[in-house]
């Protein structure tokens, strides 16, 4: 967790540099390659234990430990330059790749993690051993391994992600978080090897997660007792886990996805859980997290300022900052634009420096507009997602309407591109009316309504009288106003049923204020 804050600092230094704030980070990798052992381990609670009991136990954390460090040791190298602790990350991993590997001791890490870090490692370094031993983990998976033998105290292979192996893998269960991790590691393997049966079940698995699996915030893992999965379109609401590190995975296996199929879908749902699952684990003051997110509440579950497992307020400390880096996707002759949000970001296209500034209200309003700075000219395309759930919108160039050819959900706009021109497009942003698919039972008869890529909730702050009672019909009348005084700035809507007003906010608001009920899904009319 001490890793996963310090990606956070850099990720802040990359945005907002701060003297004071990369004193401490130098601070704490001092610290960290002082505890690092001779032969290159560092995991401080075996070291403090002194005995011989590690690499030992599948489910100890060595290596997910390990691989937070590496993320964090390439993040702030890659924001300050300085390699302390990218070099402490490079002698870990060539210890742990002197113990494990082909021809050597078989292993089976029991939360992944060190996976998808090792890829980065490979990116920062150029050492192809790295991406190799990334690899070959993945594949150590599903062969009755187990851990080197030692017998699982307390769950079974599936929840390990080690009942077959991955490229046999077609639907998700176990631990919702380490499945999430386990997607990444495959998705990075397979955008450098191209590997079919990798990508091929990356596929079964995705339609299997977001089609069957997947509540309407892009929250993932419905039982609190193993963290992750029963069977396909169980999602009750106020029993949903939703683990705020389950959203946060999303959002990040889905960029992989974006970047390696250039397919709009997966921007979709990487909006989805960003917007919504994931940015609920957080308050309006940033204060107190959630570790749990369902879609419905009694009144008695709120955000706290720690937990005992801690992964989810430091997984937050490190997404938030890091939000810049799903905004645009570069490939040769293309900017990929798949997140709308106020910025300006500095980019290289076809060996030309490239300044892109976004202008925008979104999500409240749907305009956007996107200016380009080169020097000279550039030709190359401009790829704008057409998010899912618009179903109009308008485009234009340097003022003049835009009819773009549509490619996998992008508008394509392929022209020789001049310092000062500004693309404008306006996303259609009413009320919708969203039914669930009729086979999650607990949905049957309710209505939820969404805006934009938000989805919102009422709570019983701002419909206090027969809160039980609360009705939607499919042909609601809504008014949108934006409150800047209400919730930190919210587009507010009100929903006109018969003699009577239903008050929605934007799911990830809720709990900020007195404690009271809330709920996604709310009855219809007669039911």
């Amino acid at each position: 967790d001490v890793y996963k804050a310090l990606e956070g600092m850099a990720y802040s230094l990359q945005n907002n540099p701060d003297p004071v704030l990369e004193a401490k980070c130098d601070e704490w990798i001092d610290k960290f390659a002082a505890a690092q052992e001779e032969n290159g381990y560092l995991n401080t609670a075996f070291t403090l234990a002194e005995n011989d009991d590690r690499w030992t136990r599948m489910d100890a954390h060595e290596m997910y430990c390990a691989g937070h460090m590496i993320e964090a040791g390439v993040a702030y190298y890659n924001v300050t330059g300085k390699r302390k602790l990218l070099d402490v990350c490079v002698k870990m991993a060539d210890h742990m790749m002197s113990v494990f590997g082909p021809g050597k001791r078989d292993w089976v890490p029991g939360h992944e993690e060190i996976e998808l870090a090792l890829v980065k490692l490979y990116q920062a370094t150029g050492d192809k051993k790295y991406l190799e031993f990334s690899e070959w983990l993945l594949d150590e998976r599903g062969h009755g391994l187990g851990g080197n033998g030692v017998p699982l105290q307390r769950w079974n292979d599936a929840y390990h992600q080690d009942d077959k192996p991955v490229r046999e893998m077609s639907e998700i269960a176990g631990h919702a978080v380490r499945a999430m991790y386990l997607y990444c590691g495959m998705a990075d393997v397979a955008a450098y090897t191209r590997d079919q049966g990798y990508i091929d079940a990356l596929g079964r698995l995705w339609d299997d997660v977001v089609l069957r699996n997947m509540y309407l915030t892009g929250g993932i893992g419905q039982s609190r007792s193993n963290e992750g999965f029963t069977e396909d379109y169980d999602l009750p609401n106020l029993s949903a886990y939703c683990e705020t590190c389950a959203s946060v995975g999303m959002v990040y296996w889905n960029w992989r996805m974006n970047q390696f199929t250039g397919d709009s879908k997966f921007a979709d749902v990487m909006e989805r859980s960003m917007y919504n699952g994931a940015l609920a684990g957080i308050s309006l003051d940033g204060s107190v997290f959630f570790y749990v997110n369902p879609l419905e509440s009694l009144g008695t579950h709120h955000r706290k300022p720690w937990y005992g497992t801690a992964c989810c307020p430091s997984q937050i400390c490190r997404f938030l900052p890091s939000i810049g880096n799903y905004i645009y996707g570069i490939s040769d002759g293309a900017i990929w634009v798949n997140l709308y949000m106020g910025n300006k970001a500095d980019v290289k296209v076809g060996g030309k420096e490239v300044t892109l500034t976004q202008e925008t209200k979104y999500p409240w309003e749907g305009a956007v507009a996107l200016k380009v700075g080169v020097k000279g000219s550039l030709k190359t395309q401009i790829r704008l997602r057409i998010p899912g759930w618009c179903d109009n919108y308008t485009l234009s160039v340097n003022g003049e309407a835009f009819e773009a050819p549509i490619d996998k959900g992008y508008a394509v706009i392929d022209r020789k591109w001049k310092e000062g021109d500004v693309v404008t497009l306006d996303l259609a942003m009413p009320v919708k009316v969203v039914a669930a698919d009729p086979r999650v039972k607990e949905d049957v008869g309710k209505r939820a309504i969404q805006r934009g890529p938000l989805v919102y909730c009422v709570e019983e702050a701002d419909n206090k009288e027969g809160f039980d009672g609360l009705r939607i019909a499919e042909d609601a009348k809504f008014d949108t106003v934006f409150k800047s005084d209400k919730l930190g700035g919210i587009v507010d809507i009100t929903a006109h049923v018969g003699d009577r007003t239903l008050d929605y906010i934007p799911y990830y608001s809720w709990d900020n204020r007195e404690a009271g009920k809330m709920k996604v899904w709310v009855p219809l009319v007669g039911e």
